[in-house]
Formats: structure tokens, sequence, C-alpha cells
């Protein structure tokens, strides 16, 4: 027996005994979303000069990637150059064979570190800054209390995001219908998410201490967004101005020089670069940005 619906929602829904698939049912994102994985069609990626070979949007997901890399880059280190490749979602691009290789799970990022004798793939982006920070001895402190709260905080954000995105951007955002009981669940969550944050902050300059880290790197491109009212247009809906330490972490991350450069990373548009193959692709769509008029 269904429970009656409240007003104004949808009827009582019965699942049926074995579920099939409606093409038409997916909102926004019917058109990529499917049951099965695999690719649905043959095409090779790319493949550039540098030691890594990044294939990715410049979603949050995709955004702690470059970040990653351009923090590396201000360090010094020149092993760490990538080409930046754009792989566009909703045209299905995760689909491709040669994304598939490389991410069985046709999300993106996606990674190939080619700076040794056999390339081999990274995917998930957690993993990939783990990996990076590894390499290369940087963002990942080495003392073990230091190194399982900087782990813990990065997969925190592993953890939680689905909720935010999955979950409350989903049903407030991009359903084809809106649900009060999904928005309301989802919300009272991420409104957990940015408790337990701004908590943190309170007490810690950044997430996993006094030292910027993977966790700022991995936590910045999805909850800052937020913070600021740039994800799913509910800033007002979350009251998120009203998280102060969050706020205040938001723009000091937000202002580092090398996470102003991998957030245009992968993206279309003024004073954004689809694709990033060397230094100056970056500095020329920043000068293009900040150019002033002409008189």
């Amino acid at each position: 027996m269904s429970e009656t619906p409240p007003p104004n929602q949808p009827a009582g829904y019965v699942p049926p005994k074995v579920w099939t698939w409606n093409k038409d049912n997916g909102g926004r994102f019917a058109n990529i979303n499917r049951p099965i994985a695999g690719p649905t069609h043959d095409k090779e990626l790319p493949v550039g000069e540098h030691p890594f070979q990044l294939y990715s949007l410049g979603t949050p997901n995709g955004v702690k990637v470059t970040i990653m890399f351009e923090e590396l880059l201000e360090k010094g280190h020149k092993g760490a150059e990538y080409d930046a490749w754009l792989i566009n979602i909703g045209q299905g691009d995760q689909f491709g064979s040669g994304f598939v290789d490389v991410n069985p799970n046709s999300k993106i990022p996606a990674l190939m570190d080619r700076s040794g004798p056999k390339p081999f793939r990274i995917f998930e982006s957690g993993a990939m800054l783990i990996h990076l920070a590894e390499k290369f001895g940087e963002f990942l402190p080495k003392e073990p209390a230091k190194r399982a709260e900087t782990l813990s905080w990065l997969m925190w954000q592993m953890g939680s995001a689905p909720f935010l995105g999955g979950g409350f951007g989903h049903f407030y955002a991009y359903a084809p219908f809106k649900i009060e009981y999904a928005i309301d669940r989802y919300a009272m969550e991420v409104k957990r998410q940015l408790d337990v944050l701004d908590r943190r902050l309170a007490e810690s300059e950044y997430l996993a201490g006094d030292e910027y880290t993977v966790a700022d790197m991995a936590v910045w491109p999805w909850y800052g967004l937020l913070a600021k009212g740039g994800a799913y247009e509910a800033g007002e809906f979350l009251d998120v101005a009203s998280y102060k330490n969050l706020q205040r972490w938001t723009n000091q991350v937000g202002q580092r020089t090398a996470v102003k450069r991998g957030r245009i990373v992968n993206r279309a548009g003024d004073g954004l670069i689809p694709e990033r193959h060397s230094a100056a692709d970056i500095d020329a769509a920043l000068a293009a940005k900040t150019k002033e008029p002409a008189e």
C-alpha cells in the first residue's frame, strides 16, 4: 500500500518488480545518461608533447586537477607540464573508445601519466591529486597525523559532493519537475555539509590545518563555487552567505595565482580556454580578461 502524496506533489509511485530504462525520464541530462558502461563509438584521444595528458572539462571535478598542475608548475616542477584536452560531456565524448580505455567509468577527468617508459592511466580526481602529490612531494604532508587529516578531508569531499551535485543539484535545478521531498532532503544534507566546513574553518586556516593541501584543492571547486552562489543558482536558497568561515576560506583560496589559472582551463567563453598546451595559453586568456579598454 502506497502512502498518499502531499498536496501539489506527484502521485504515489510503486516501483515495478524489474526496473527498465525510460530514455525520456532523465531531466536535463537524459541524452547522456544510460544504465550500462562501455564505449558508444570509436574515437582515439589526442596526445600532446607533455608528460601528462589530461582529458577533462572545467567542472568542479576537472578544476581540482588543473589547479593541482598549476600549483606544481608555480612551485617550479617542470615535470608537471600538461596538455589539457576538452571532453564535451554534453556531446558524449566521454563514451568514446579512447576515453573509456583511460576511464572505464566514463566520467571526467581522465589522466595519462606519460612521464616514464610505460604510460599508465589514473581515473578519479582524488586519485589524481594523491598521485601528483606523491610524485612531486607537494601538498600532502608526510607527518602521519597531518597526512591522515589531509586525506580525511580529501575523502570527505569525494563522499560528500555526490549529495551536493547528484542529489541537491539535480532535484533543485535539473529534474523535469520539482519534488519537495527530494529538494528538502538534499538541501538539509548540503546545509549540514556547509556547517561541517564552517565549523572546521573556524578553528583552522585550511581544511587540514595551517597548510594548503590537496584537501583544499578538492573541496574549493565544489563548495567555494557554492559559497559564492555560483552553483545551481541556489546561493540565496541555501543562505550560503551566513557561513562566514567558509566565505573567508573561499576568498583566500580563490586569490591564489594557481587557482585563478587552473579554474579557466577546459572551459569555453571569454577569458577561458577550452584546451591548454602551454603556460602561454593561460597567460593570454588572463591578459585578455584584464586588458583595459582602448581609449
